[in-house]
């Protein structure tokens, strides 16, 4: 399932009401709207209009009064050239800042007109907003919760993973007993092998490989399973594909069977299918089956190192699912309460923190307005432009400012409804505020923060931090070069470089809206590079 699949598919509702016919939705546009109000949705009862003939008659005679009426109104409007007076299509939607008195007294400008995303007072008009958002930012302190609460959530990953590992592993390793026919197909059920045809080869391998591993004591056989060592959480379009490929060319670190299996944040909820809702939930077993050609190889290498009196150097697992970082869309459909404040109980680091907690994770970023504009190109499907790019954001930077003025900022960064409703993912750069939540529970010794403007310009610096944060053992200068000095993966495809950059209003705008932020990441690692207002040290 794709990024774009995924984010449009949490909007679908129960298997049952996608089997009902469809509804119509009415709007009282004589009141003002609240944005983030459940709509009422009521069938239409249709009735017919038969029998005598005047009704018909009169049905078409007014009809035909209407367009008299309409013609002359638009003539009239047209000649004149009076074009506040008229609003054909009004909005449903009242956004507050546009009708706030206080905040259009205050300024010169008339914005009586009806509101134009392409128009050339929209910078006016996304200057308040911004001056809104910015005026309602707080951050704050989440409150921790306890870990009886999560295992009541996923009581089925506590009692497979265990609570403590193997010693004289880097990575979090155990033996788990295998109860099933050791003759039989162990990846048979796995969802990831029936739903991604691309690596049932990889898969095929496994199923040959699986009981040279197995380890027999008494009349019991036990399975090696391993969790990653560390993690590449960064944000999309960050650069996180690129440090994965590099990674990957290390001789000893190994990745899951593909690059993001996005279990902790997506898979482990389930796939969601506008025709029959939530189902498939992928368990834990199927997330650690990823693992298993790593795993294999660490436990060869652990035989081989005891056999032997020259030891060969530890194997380390990384999982890359960019999304660990940000994505908790799926929290409003299985956790029961939110808090006090509207935000979700538990976030996704609570639970990896629960069960591994010396887990290290290393964070890519990269200048907020660049990734956003990045981000709309890659997933966007058609009618890429600057000028459309442009009104996304002014829609999101609205829908974004409706939602702050009634809920806390975390509570509207973490809003599934918002993130789903805004047509650019403007939260995503929003990095603060999912790092301190993850410094709630994790060290920041654990954590690794890099800027993709340092890595795009110095890659050897940036991968000698990697080496360094992972502890891993010197390379030769042929294998350093291969690693430093290969292209790099995943950058912008050609037909959207020929659309150019984004709008420099569109980019002023953004600059506004994200400073305050980047402030708070600079202060809080004391680094004015994330203030990404120069360029980088190496350029």
């Amino acid at each position: 399932m794709t990024e774009m699949d995924y984010k449009y598919t949490l909007l679908s509702s129960d298997s049952e009401d996608c089997q009902k016919r469809p509804f119509l939705f009415h709007v009282d546009n004589n009141n003002q709207m609240n944005l983030f109000a459940v709509l009422e949705v009521r069938k239409d009862n249709y009735r017919r209009w038969g029998g005598l003939p005047c009704f018909r008659k009169a049905k078409v005679y007014s009809i035909g009064l209407g367009l008299t009426v309409m013609s002359l109104v638009m003539a009239s409007y047209i000649l004149t050239g009076d074009k506040k007076g008229l609003l054909i299509t009004p909005s449903p939607y009242q956004y507050s800042t546009l009708n706030n008195p206080g905040l259009l007294n205050s300024h010169e400008t008339d914005l009586s007109f009806p509101f134009n995303l392409s128009s050339v007072r929209d910078y006016t008009n996304m200057k308040l907003v911004i001056k809104t958002i910015t005026s309602n930012i707080e951050f704050s302190t989440r409150q921790l919760p306890d870990l009886k609460d999560l295992i009541k959530y996923e009581q089925h990953m506590f009692s497979v993973i265990p609570s403590t590992f193997l010693p004289n592993f880097t990575n979090p390793c155990w033996y788990e007993e295998y109860t099933g026919n050791i003759t039989a197909d162990p990846y048979g059920t796995n969802l990831y092998a029936l739903y991604s045809k691309r690596f049932r080869t990889v898969f095929d391998y496994l199923r040959n490989a699986f009981r040279e591993h197995l380890y027999s004591q008494g009349n019991k056989y036990y399975r090696f399973r391993c969790l990653p060592y560390f993690y590449i959480i960064g944000q999309p379009k960050c650069g996180t594909t690129d440090l994965y490929d590099r990674l990957r060319l290390h001789p000893d670190v190994r990745f899951t069977t593909f690059k993001e299996p996005h279990w902790w944040t997506r898979k482990r909820f389930g796939i969601i299918r506008l025709s029959e809702g939530f189902h498939d939930r992928y368990p834990v077993e199927d997330y650690l089956d990823l693992f298993d050609l790593a795993a294999y190889q660490i436990q060869d290498r652990s035989q081989l190192n005891a056999s032997r009196s020259q030891h060969k150097r530890n194997i380390i697992i990384g999982e890359a699912s960019a999304s660990t970082l940000w994505d908790n869309n799926a929290w409003v459909y299985f956790y029961e309460n939110a808090t006090a404040k509207g935000e979700p109980p538990f976030l996704i680091q609570d639970f990896i923190h629960a069960v591994q907690p010396n887990a290290k994770f290393i964070i890519m970023l990269r200048d907020p307005v660049e990734r956003l504009y990045s981000d709309y190109l890659y997933f966007g499907i058609a009618n890429k432009s600057a000028d459309d790019f442009h009104e996304k954001v002014s829609e999101s930077l609205q829908l974004f400012e409706s939602c702050i003025l009634e809920y806390s900022m975390k509570s509207c960064v973490y809003n599934t409804t918002l993130n789903n409703a805004m047509p650019v993912r403007l939260q995503i750069g929003l990095y603060i505020v999912y790092i301190l939540d993850w410094l709630t529970v994790f060290d920041r010794n654990q954590m690794l923060v890099l800027r993709l403007e340092d890595h795009a310009t110095n890659r050897k610096y940036t991968m000698h931090k990697v080496f360094d944060f992972l502890s891993l053992g010197p390379l030769t200068e042929q294998t350093e070069a291969e690693i430093t000095k290969s292209p790099a993966s995943n950058t912008r495809r050609q037909a959207d470089k020929n659309l150019g950059p984004m709008l420099p209003v569109t980019r002023e705008i953004l600059r506004d809206f994200y400073t305050p932020f980047n402030a708070k990441l600079a202060q809080e690692f004391k680094n004015d590079s994330f203030l990404w207002e120069k360029k980088s040290k190496f350029m």
